[in-house]
């Protein structure tokens, strides 16, 4: 087992005006199960990547202090005896899957160090992270949250004390979420590893974390019990981190005065039943608005019996889609969701026509997207990638945005990116590499891209991955900004929040089929759909049920005012 030190630690990039890490000190307990947390840009991945070495071995820069496991500076040891002492799954993780089958990738570290028994623990690792039955299976067969569950068994093969996870569920359906929390969790307490993971989803944060570390500012603000952490609604939201919504329902309720003060806040739903049905005020369903019904504006996609494949070295080409039909209209503002695998970005890619179905066809304003060029579906449809940084070829965003409309002699293309700059408030970035920005930054700088030809509609994949609280705001606004240049938007998600808060239609995906298809209020209630995608609407919904609420509550503003006022009696 090994104890973590970090001593008066600070550390500053090559170029950088300021450092982002400040005379930081620390200790994380050997079986602990740690989450760090904080802004985007508080020094969090720039934190654990000193744990393993990475800093300052590989990423070079000015560190003073000291950091120690056990009891050893890791400047003065080896990075590959590192390795074996902290595995790290990065944020990118698909990186660091590096062989073409599951076992060969799971053996590949332990093979590397000339471990006889290499295959054995490959093998190992891969059932503890429920993947024994793929072990003959090719990487590219794997759905996003196996090759996550991969990267994982990957690390873990080499069985070190310490296991560094960065936002290890950022991109993942909640199926495959709880599968990679129950795995760390077993890792925990079966194997007594210590855990540490960076995390933006406090829900799970509370149900599997010991503890939680608040960085603000390069530096430790506070590490405390994480569910006294997350009853520290004020300050954690001062740090642009979104606590369970259910804990914040609760603060509200006692700022106003329906809970008495000094209340110990909830974190799930089971504590929030035990403190919120006395204080209920029963109220019979009233006229609630729901979500506005689905325009009926002119068709522009239209899939018609398509069938596509994905390639396969052996058996029979597995279907993504088998005679699959649907249609999208002018206006539609619509959320695709499902688990990892339904089809989502497989759908994104045929309307741009990035992929050609096997059979049947796709139609854009009713033509096939297989007659058209790619200078003419751009001017229709344009894709926003799930990882920004695939948008960014030049070296700013200024030329980045001004990139299409320049190779297409669009006419004062220069006034169009200076408007499209200042509308995305990229005008003082224009001259930065995108590749260099944060992460509120390059979606920004992304969706202004996205939008330089003035496209009917927009595909966005996952947009609000891997942002905290502030920046997952500042792309709501953005996205609210969308009106005023394409009316008809399709986001890939598994952002159930972003789905309640702008989608007017929701498209259930599952095995390739469209199992349902409607408004929230809809898609919701159907608690089939629930379990066979594994969707999960936000916490406060299940809060609502839970107390018996009929009405659906989809936001904190909606639950509370079934406590509120005389009137609701």
């Amino acid at each position: 087992m090994s104890k973590i030190e970090i001593k008066n630690l600070t550390f500053t990039y090559p170029g950088a005006d300021a450092p982002t890490l400040r005379s930081l000190s620390a200790e994380i307990e050997e079986g602990d199960f740690i989450a760090i947390v904080g802004n985007n840009g508080c020094g969090k991945s720039t934190l654990c990547k000193t744990l393993n070495g990475l800093i300052p071995h590989f990423i070079l820069g000015d560190m003073e202090g000291v950091v120690r496991i056990d009891g050893e500076d890791t400047r003065e040891q080896e990075i590959g005896t590192l390795a074996k002492k902290a595995g790290y799954v990065y944020q990118d993780f698909e990186n660091q899957i590096v062989c073409p089958t599951v076992l060969e990738d799971a053996s590949f570290a332990c093979l590397n160090y000339a471990m006889p028994d290499y295959e054995e623990k490959g093998r190992q690792a891969l059932s503890i992270c429920g993947l024994a039955s793929k072990i003959q299976d090719y990487v590219w067969q794997l759905s996003g949250g196996q090759k996550h569950l991969l990267a994982l068994a990957g690390m873990a093969a080499l069985s070190p004390d310490i296991l560094i996870l960065d936002e290890p569920i950022a991109q993942l359906d909640p199926a495959h979420a709880d599968k990679i929390y129950e795995v760390l969790k077993e890792l925990n307490e079966e194997y007594r590893k210590t855990v540490i993971v960076i995390e933006h989803h406090t829900e799970y944060i509370a149900k599997f974390c010991k503890n939680v570390m608040l960085l603000k500012d390069g530096t430790v603000k506070w590490k405390l019990p994480a569910k006294e952490a997350m009853r520290r609604v004020d300050e954690l939201q001062e740090s642009d981190i979104f606590p369970p919504q259910v804990t914040i329902a609760a603060r509200r309720m006692e700022a106003e005065g329906i809970l008495p003060k000094g209340t110990a806040l909830p974190v799930d739903i089971e504590e929030g039943r035990n403190l919120l049905l006395p204080f209920l005020r029963r109220k019979q369903s009233g006229e609630r608005t729901v979500s506005k019904k689905i325009p009926a504006g002119e068709p522009l996609v239209r899939f018609s019996n398509v069938t596509v494949k994905y390639r396969s070295v052996k058996g029979e080409p597995p279907k993504v889609f088998d005679r699959f039909n649907l249609e999208i209209k002018k206006g539609e503002k619509i959320a695709l969701i499902g688990s990892n695998g339904a089809g989502k970005s497989t759908m994104l890619k045929l309307m741009m026509g990035l992929v050609h179905p096997e059979e049947g066809g796709v139609y854009v304003k009713d033509r096939l997207t297989r007659e058209l060029s790619k200078e003419e579906l751009g001017k229709t449809i344009s894709l926003v990638y799930q990882n920004p940084e695939e948008m960014f070829i030049k070296d700013s965003i200024r030329k980045d945005i001004e990139y299409a409309m320049k190779a297409r002699k669009i006419p004062e293309y220069e006034k169009r990116t200076e408007k499209l700059l200042e509308m995305f408030r990229l005008t003082e970035l224009a001259e930065r590499d995108g590749r260099l920005l944060s992460g509120g930054q390059m979606r920004r700088a992304s969706m202004a891209i996205g939008v330089a030809l003035n496209p009917e509609m927009l595909l966005l994949d996952e947009p609000t991955a891997n942002l905290d609280i502030a920046t997952r705001r500042e792309i709501m606004k953005t996205l609210a900004m969308l009106k005023d240049i394409t009316d008809t938007v399709v986001i890939a998600t598994h952002d159930m929040q972003l789905v309640c808060d702008w989608a007017e239609r929701i498209i259930v995906l599952c095995g390739g089929y469209v199992i349902a298809d409607g408004p929230k209020e809809e898609i919701f209630s159907d608690i089939y759909v629930r379990g066979q995608v594994g969707i999960r609407p936000p916490q406060i919904y299940d809060m609502g049920r839970e107390l018996g609420i009929k009405d659906p509550c989809f936001t904190v503003d909606e639950f509370i005012e079934y406590f509120r006022g005389e009137q609701y009696a």
